[in-house]
């Protein structure tokens, strides 16, 4: 892949950020997520990429959602051929209620290097560089917590762990409160939960627990760009959930899926866009005269490069932006 292509997806990102973020608060789950949509798939025509959509919001009878298989970019211009997954609102409920931790991302890998990971649970472990290499997600948790405490330097007293707060997580929480650690909560978008794992500065050293198996592929990809490490494992809860593994290329559904499992290769980029403020970025901020604040991530594996990109839009000059 080429490395302008980054800068041209951290774009993407901040339309559906803005377009969304007019619905925060509102209410409207599903015209925050309609908005996200049509801007980021207005703004990928404009992209010189031959992209397909490998993990999106639904098949081919749901659009306007980014289906999987959607064809994305520009290709009379040319431009690499890319495996596409997107989010292009992680949180629409947060958005809805108004709260924190809602953002819009992609992540982006040469073709065929994407896992294709059909819409169920996933359980899913995520630490940051120092521990990679050293977890295992059928260890129990007392010893993740130990293998983390060591890698980071830190009592297992002073280890945070990282879980979404649903009941199905409650045996996990009480595992680490047990050892003595600390829980840390969250309430929707795993995303930004499993790369806060991966940055000293959070504090957080451990991502544990059961998600959306799309979600944990885009989160591979930013763990990679940050030399973190995650393993994963499908949890199918039925035989239609079985059988769409297999005829996505998981001969065996169930089996430990590694980083290079999620996302193969050496290179990938990721980008994502805050709408409302998070652990790792804030929301769009409205500063009035038509001036919107936008503050991004965008990352690539190769490199390991990282940027913070804050941004100023004028609303008046951004098309895309259908509620104008």
């Amino acid at each position: 892949m080429e490395r302008e292509l980054a800068l041209e997806i951290v774009r993407v990102t901040e339309m559906a950020a803005l377009a969304s973020s007019h619905w925060m608060g509102r209410g409207k789950k599903n015209e925050a997520d309609g908005a996200a949509t049509s801007a980021m798939r207005a703004m990928f025509d404009t992209i010189n990429m031959r992209g397909t959509v490998v993990i999106g919001e639904g098949e081919l009878d749901e659009a306007p959602m980014l289906y999987i298989g959607e064809k994305l970019g520009n290709p009379e211009a040319g431009g690499p051929e890319v495996d596409v997954a997107v989010d292009p609102l992680e949180g629409t409920t947060i958005v809805a209620k108004g709260h924190n931790n809602a953002m819009s991302v992609i992540a982006v890998g040469d073709r065929g290097t994407l896992l294709h990971a059909p819409d169920m649970y996933m359980m899913k472990m995520a630490v940051g560089k120092r521990a990679a290499g050293q977890i295992n997600l059928y260890d129990p948790v007392d010893k993740m917590i130990e293998v983390v405490a060591k890698a980071n330097n830190k009592r297992v007293q002073d280890v945070t762990v990282i879980i979404q707060e649903r009941d199905r997580h409650q045996a996990i929480i009480d595992a680490v409160r047990e050892k003595g650690a600390r829980v840390k909560l969250f309430g929707d978008g795993d995303v930004g939960a499993a790369i806060a794992a991966c940055l000293p500065q959070t504090g957080i050293d451990l991502f544990l627990g059961i998600g959306g198996a799309p979600e944990g592929v885009i989160s591979a990809a930013a763990i990679k760009c940050l030399g973190g490490d995650m393993q994963a494992q499908l949890k199918p809860q039925n035989d239609i959930e079985r059988e769409r593994c297999i005829k996505m290329g998981l001969d065996n559904p169930e089996q430990l899926l590694t980083l290079n499992d999620l996302v193969k290769g050496d290179d990938a980029i990721f980008a994502a866009t805050g709408v409302s403020d998070g652990e790792l970025l804030q929301g769009v901020r409205y500063l009035g005269d038509d001036m919107v604040e936008t503050h991004s991530i965008v990352m690539r594996a190769k490199t390991k490069t990282i940027r913070f990109v804050r941004a100023v839009h004028n609303t008046e000059h951004k098309p895309n932006l259908l509620w104008k």
